[in-house]
Order: structure tokens, then C-alpha cells, then sequence
């Protein structure tokens, strides 16, 4: 009776183990479930009025109208760098469209905590006049230049070509700066023989509010000559994709969504200039009509990895060695480029 009451209370405890063994088996199982089903990230990103939103606008496109489910992406544009920053140090902003130096005095001002996703825009400056008189950078001696971007990309980029060609930024020219593209763009459509330095696609809308401005210099171009007796080769880069590194790191699935909805977008935009012009109207960066002639010539790009990292160190040591100050002091190291 002892025996069989014994093999009775051993089966139960076996039971029971094995049901407390399932039951273990399916707790643990249970968080990888969740895990494979995480919930879609928050992505706040800001681009600038320029190409660096037009780049962006099927993107924004598909999220605005439900057309992504992966993450939860919440864009906006803002007329100047001057309203990213901030935003991006106090980690308003997770990614953000900047100006090309702007991400390395950032990176050196936050020690570290911005890294560069892309190269997005390359040389979009032009030189134009409502007169015939700048026919060679030399031309530039003794005028005044309307300008914005003062303190990021389009101000370097300016003072490295004028210094190249032997006129001397601070006295050889007067050199206003606007806070604004608009503002410049209204400056020279106001006055005879004004000169501006002005980006596309704002280029584009000058000329169609007077058709006597013409594009003078192209500046990518005159940079290209200038590296043709420099040693160290570089690009006119105008614009960069950043995000804060934590974020980064801490959402590694998001920025790869991210990146790979990015460079279909700019795809897209370069493919499909009428579509695109289109969706730029809708989001007001500029009209569908100077949007439709501007974007082939705003050099819209998306490069990453070695391509970016070979690019823009080059185009971040040329600004260097005319002004630290204009990168933040140094070059920054290689935690400065996403690697993926």
C-alpha cells in the first residue's frame, strides 16, 4: 500500500514539475515575443527651407499620410540653422538637416553627442546679379554681396574662394548678411546691378520674380578650380543629416529605418522631378513651379559611410586651416561618422 501510495505522490510531483517547467518555458517565452513586436519609435526630425527638405518631401509625404508604420516620424521645417540647434542639443530634435560645418561645431560643442548620418547636398551656391558686370570671382573686388548663412557653410565657402582668388573677405568687399534667402532674393529684385549669394533653389524663385537676374559665378565651380592647385582635394559640401548620438544608440533599428527611407526619398526626388516639384509646393519650401526648374541643379544627394566620410573630413579640412573656429577648432574624429 506504502509502494503504491509512494509511485502516486511521485507522478504528482513529476506532473506538477513538468506543468511549473511549461509554465517557465512559456514566461520566458513571452518578452521575446515582445521584444520582436516592439513599439514603433518616436523620430522628431527637422529639416531647413532649401534642399535639404526637398530631399525629404516623399519621406514626409508617406508619413504624413499614414503610409509608415515602422516608427512614429514627426517632421518640420525651419527657415534657419539658428532654430535647429538648440532644438537638437535639447534633444528636441533626434535627426536634423544641417549645414556641412555646422555638424562639426556641433559635434565639438556637445563633445561628441552629434554624429553625421549622410551627406545630403553638395555645391548649390551661385553668385547673382540684376546687371552684367561679374563676369570672374576678381569682379567681386569693391561690390557688396547680399548673403545669409552667416557663421555655417555659405559664409566659408564665400570667404575660402574670395581669399583663393586674392581679394581679401573683410576689406575688399562688403559682404550684408540677411537673416534670410528671401531676404536677399527681395534685395537684389529691388535694386539695379545687386549681387547676392544665394542657394538653389532660391536662385531659381529670383529670376522668376525678374527675369534680368542672371547667375554670375557658380561657386562649386570655382571652388573646383581653386582645388585644382590644392593638395588636398575636397568638395563644396553645403548640407549634412546629424542625430544625437544617444539616440542613435539607443534606437539603432530606427536610424537604419530611417536611412533607408531617406535615400529612397531622395531617390524619388531625383527621379521624378514633376511629382517631386509637386509635393515641395505642397509643403511650402518654395512653389511647385521654381521647384520643377531648381531641382535639377540642387546637387540633392544622399552619402554615406566611406563616400561621406572621405568627402566631407576633406571639405572640413579646407574650412580648418582658413578658420578653426568654423568647424569647432578641430576636425572631428572618427566617432563623428555613422558607420551603420
Amino acid at each position: 500500500m506504502r509502494k503504491k501510495i509512494l509511485s502516486i505522490w511521485t507522478a504528482s510531483v513529476l506532473a506538477a514539475s513538468l506543468l511549473s517547467g511549461c509554465g517557465a518555458r512559456e514566461e520566458s517565452a513571452a518578452p521575446k515575443e515582445e521584444a520582436a513586436e516592439a513599439a514603433p519609435v518616436d523620430v522628431n526630425v527637422m529639416a531647413l527651407k532649401g534642399p535639404t527638405a526637398m530631399g525629404m518631401v516623399k519621406f514626409m509625404d508617406d508619413a504624413d499620410n499614414g503610409r509608415i508604420d515602422t516608427e512614429n516620424y514627426e517632421f518640420s521645417i525651419a527657415a534657419s540653422a539658428d532654430e535647429v540647434t538648440p532644438k537638437l542639443i535639447q534633444g528636441e530634435a533626434d535627426i536634423a538637416a544641417v549645414p556641412a560645418n555646422l555638424a562639426s561645431v556641433l559635434y565639438q560643442k556637445t563633445e561628441g553627442e552629434v554624429e553625421v548620418l549622410a551627406v545630403n547636398t553638395l555645391g548649390v551656391l551661385y553668385i547673382v546679379e540684376s546687371g552684367n558686370e561679374v563676369q570672374s570671382v576678381e569682379d567681386l573686388r569693391g561690390k557688396t554681396i547680399y548673403a545669409s548663412g552667416k557663421g555655417s557653410t555659405p559664409e566659408y565657402a564665400l570667404e575660402y574662394i574670395l581669399s583663393a582668388n586674392g581679394i581679401d573677405p573683410g576689406t575688399d568687399v562688403t559682404i550684408e548678411w540677411k537673416s534670410e534667402h528671401s531676404e536677399c532674393v527681395a534685395a537684389i529684385a529691388s535694386q539695379e546691378n545687386g549681387i547676392a549669394m544665394l542657394p538653389q533653389p532660391f536662385v531659381t524663385t529670383a529670376q522668376m520674380k525678374n527675369p534680368a537676374i542672371r547667375t554670375a559665378l557658380d561657386l562649386t565651380q570655382e571652388w573646383e578650380k581653386v582645388q585644382d592647385t590644392d593638395e588636398k582635394k575636397s568638395a563644396l559640401i553645403t548640407g549634412v543629416v546629424v542625430a544625437r548620438s544617444e539616440f542613435v544608440q539607443e534606437n539603432p533599428e530606427a536610424v537604419k529605418d530611417f536611412m533607408d527611407r531617406y535615400e529612397e526619398s531622395v531617390s524619388y526626388v531625383n527621379e521624378n522631378i514633376d511629382e517631386a516639384a509637386e509635393l515641395v509646393g505642397a509643403y511650402d519650401i518654395v512653389t511647385a513651379e521654381v521647384a520643377q526648374q531648381a531641382l535639377p541643379e540642387c546637387n540633392i544627394v544622399f552619402l554615406e559611410g566611406s563616400a561621406m566620410k572621405e568627402q566631407l573630413s576633406g571639405y572640413l579640412e579646407v574650412l580648418k586651416e582658413q578658420n578653426p573656429e568654423s568647424v569647432g577648432g578641430e576636425v572631428p574624429g572618427d566617432d563623428f561618422y555613422y558607420a551603420g
